[in-house]
């Protein structure tokens, strides 16, 4: 009778998880050698992973702080899960929302100084000003904005979200989303025309200011005549599951929701008084920019996740911007607080005669889709937008894979054809975040880091990990309280 093989005859395979000049012997050997990219909480930090043993949950102590974090996450996935976002006007103006908004321009990201706004910030708010008839020229306004004559807040802080620059001044019209679930309003600038020279992306030529009169003038009012003529409004949520079901991300593409958008406004306009060359052109700027719905889509978002903002523990990212220079998050249970990190440029694809060293670091408020579970947290829905931002369609699957290791639940509203139906991740937890040493994936356009200069590429980019770490630390602070 033979023995058996031993163990130790047979070739060994290794798995490395330390520091790589320890593999030398392995591989001088000619054993298989496989490196798991692994690295310690924090980066090491022994006090970051202190901050985030504290925030564990306990099924044994009810009254720890992690199991606090726990059930107040509970809380706030229910609200995400049950939003019903509706729109259900458009204000004329912005004015006429904050009646007391005065010489305030608002812009995307966490807070910043005019001093430190990056080209495009800079330049839209100089189209601003030029918009708002505040100065007759881009020196006197640059001035303007110099003299600390203009209040600069981030539109998240008034309940708004803006694309790229996000700038929105008093006269500019806005959609108004409900959620009706819980009662709260959310607000958006419309999409301007004319590709790479809109304000959002920091031009102020006298086109900009003309486009953006039209939307004022005729946009605005056949839009509020055709949301008027629709019962009720038109609810947002079963348009945006259709269209993921349809190849959209709702982030960086929209253009089955576009559609969608433009087949419910051309019946109730048509029913509609308003005459037929304004109906005209209001459809014919819908029908030709496939990124229309975006704005509908961030103030969805945002409706939704305002909703969930502000439960007492809560490790849940309920914002997350940027304004060109920095990303801030907001976390809903530490209210009022943004925790903020430096924006990087985005991967992927630029148009020809542009590259890296032309691109504007991270921004706009549209990562709103992304703390909502859409964009890149389902791209997988919309495996054909790496044709813009970069990749293959596998890494489009295994974002919104990977993504699922930093959330708390899956939302069945937004289902994915490509994973075989399952609900897009949402609800980013901090704790989860660092933990996973993660960071949470945004696709996103790429703005010339000049003004005026537009859109040069496409890319893919995450949020830098500080914000959680600090995030973490603030949160075991709550509970030394």
């Amino acid at each position: 009778m033979n023995a058996a093989p031993s163990t130790l005859q047979n070739k060994t395979s290794v798995i490395s998880l330390g520091a790589s000049d320890l593999d030398r012997g392995v591989e001088s050997s000619g054993a298989p050698l496989v490196r798991l990219q692994w690295q310690p909480v924090g980066d090491g930090s022994p006090e970051v992973a202190w901050s985030l043993a504290q925030l564990v949950g306990d099924t044994t102590d009810a009254d720890c702080l992690g199991s606090r974090i726990d059930r107040a996450n509970a809380e706030v996935l229910e609200r995400i899960l049950t939003a019903q976002p509706v729109w259900v006007d458009i204000a004329a103006h912005a004015s006429e929302v904050w009646p007391d908004m005065g010489r305030t321009l608002l812009h995307a990201g966490p807070p910043i100084a005019w001093n430190d706004m990056c080209g495009p910030m800079k330049g839209a708010v100089l189209g601003a000003i030029l918009y708002e008839n505040w100065a007759t020229s881009p020196r006197e306004a640059e001035q303007l904005a110099a003299s600390g004559g203009i209040r600069f807040a981030p539109c998240h802080e008034f309940g708004a979200v803006g694309p790229m620059t996000g700038i929105i001044s008093p006269s500019m019209p806005l959609f108004v989303v409900e959620n009706k679930t819980k009662g709260n309003r959310a607000y958006a600038p419309m999409m301007e025309s004319g590709g790479a020279k809109t304000l959002r992306f920091g031009a102020f030529a006298p086109e900009v200011i003309e486009g953006l009169k039209l939307i004022e003038t005729v946009l605005a009012p056949c839009l509020k005549a055709a949301v008027t003529g629709i019962d009720g409004g038109l609810p947002l949520k079963p348009l945006m599951s259709q269209s993921l079901h349809m190849g959209d991300d709702v982030h960086n593409r929209n253009t089955a929701a576009t559609l969608l958008l433009y087949r419910a406004v051309t019946e109730s306009l048509l029913k509609s008084s308003i005459s037929r060359d304004l109906v005209h052109e209001t459809l014919r700027t819908i029908g030709a920019d496939d990124m229309f719905f975006l704005s509908l889509s961030m103030a969805a978002c945002k409706a939704t996740m305002d909703a969930a903002h502000g439960v007492p523990f809560s490790s849940i990212v309920t914002a997350m911007a940027r304004n060109g220079v920095n990303v801030g998050i907001r976390v809903s249970g530490l209210d009022g607080q943004w925790f903020v990190g430096p924006a990087d440029i985005p991967v992927g694809l630029f148009l020809p005669g542009f590259s890296e060293a032309d691109a504007n670091p991270d921004i706009g408020d549209s990562a709103i889709t992304e703390t909502a579970g859409l964009g890149a947290f389902a791209m997988a829905a919309a495996p054909a937008m790496v044709q813009f931002v970069g990749g293959t369609p596998q890494d489009a699957l295994r974002y919104s894979r990977e993504m699922a290791h930093v959330t708390i639940g899956r939302n069945p509203g937004f289902t994915l054809p490509m994973l075989d139906f399952i609900g897009a991740p949402v609800g980013i937890d901090v704790r989860k975040v660092v933990d996973e040493s993660m960071r949470p994936v945004i696709n996103t356009a790429t703005a010339h880091k000049e003004p005026g200069m537009g859109i040069i590429g496409a890319g893919v980019v995450q949020a830098p990990m500080k914000c959680f770490v600090d995030a973490v630390g603030a949160l075991a602070t709550t509970g030394a309280r």
